[in-house]
């Protein structure tokens, strides 16, 4: 059995004269957290449906578990697992029936989907099955039984598009503990974010924009690439904060951006911004800090013509 689990080459997708995907290609190891890391619009959600086979690409090619997408969709469905960016239980429909109902599309026994739905409660740390329609739920409990849908019929593959977006802090979390702990069963976890600090807990990151991929690394290796020295903080010893990051921008010296009271910098030339500083030494002092992921992000699109 080969290491790849998803293949992509050349993929495009496109509607009308508008490119979604523009001609990316990138593959995806068994057993990893693979990361797709961009803003709304970058490109994500198209590529995860094209995974699924719910879209067909307008060219380049798609393997998922060795399978063409577009010609063996009904071989891969019982090895994938699919979350939506939206809510996709039925909201009349109670917990328990909305877990049947998923479990009858993979050909599942009703006493196999109550077995698996004691499991998956148990593995999500929920104690007991609410009661009522699903709309009552909170959003946190929501996107939970959202995940156990999806793994309702133990899929090798599974596919979390934003699967937080909306949460709260401590759902996040705890989102991301469950997804650490299906990787660690042997599961492949592809997941889709626009949040800087989930994305660090990948394995392997994407960075997209505008349908392209810019970077694919691991989140130390893309900080490497990008921060071989790490950006700049500044701390001001007079109020021209403004003053200053509008003239880092104006004479190229670098990407700059608000922090707290101050200004990180991701520097493009070193020695232009020395003599900046030197010019400007009573107004602000600065030091090396430690590479972000968002740091890597804005200087990534700064690269490639975007804007941050």
């Amino acid at each position: 059995m080969t290491d790849e689990i998803i293949r992509v080459e050349h993929l495009i997708i496109a509607f009308g004269s508008f490119k979604a995907v523009n001609d990316i290609s990138f593959t995806v190891r068994r057993g990893e957290i693979f990361g797709f890391l961009g803003a709304n619009g970058a490109g994500k959600t198209t590529t995860i449906r094209t995974l699924c086979g719910i879209l067909n690409p307008t060219s380049g090619t798609v393997l998922v578990n060795g399978q063409d997408v577009t010609q063996n969709t009904a071989v891969l469905k019982p090895h994938i697992g699919y979350m939506s960016q939206k809510f996709t239980l039925y909201p009349d429909l109670s917990v328990r029936e909305n877990l049947e109902f998923a479990g009858s599309l993979y050909n599942m026994t009703k006493q196999a989907i109550r077995r698996r739905t004691e499991e998956l409660f148990d593995f999500i740390g929920l104690h007991h099955i609410p009661k009522g329609p699903a709309r009552s739920l909170s959003g946190g409990v929501k996107q939970m039984i959202a995940l156990a849908a999806a793994i309702l019929h133990d899929p090798e593959l599974i596919f979390l598009d934003e699967p937080t977006a909306g949460t709260s802090p401590q759902t996040r979390r705890a989102f991301w503990d469950l997804i650490s702990r299906l990787a660690c069963e042997g599961k492949t976890v592809f997941v889709t974010t626009h949040y800087m600090d989930e994305a660090e807990n990948c394995a392997r990151i994407v960075l997209m924009e505008r349908g392209k991929i810019l970077a694919l690394d691991s989140p130390q290796g893309l900080k490497k690439r990008y921060f071989p020295t790490g950006p700049l903080a500044l701390t001001f010893l007079k109020p021209q904060q403004m003053r200053v990051e509008k003239e880092i921008q104006n004479l190229g010296l670098g990407q700059a951006a608000v922090f707290g009271e101050g200004l990180r910098v991701a520097v493009r030339d070193a020695e232009g911004f020395a003599r900046f500083a030197a010019q400007n030494q009573d107004v602000f002092t600065y030091k090396e800090t430690p590479a972000t992921l968002e740091d890597v992000f804005l200087k990534a699109v700064s690269g490639a013509g975007g804007e941050a």
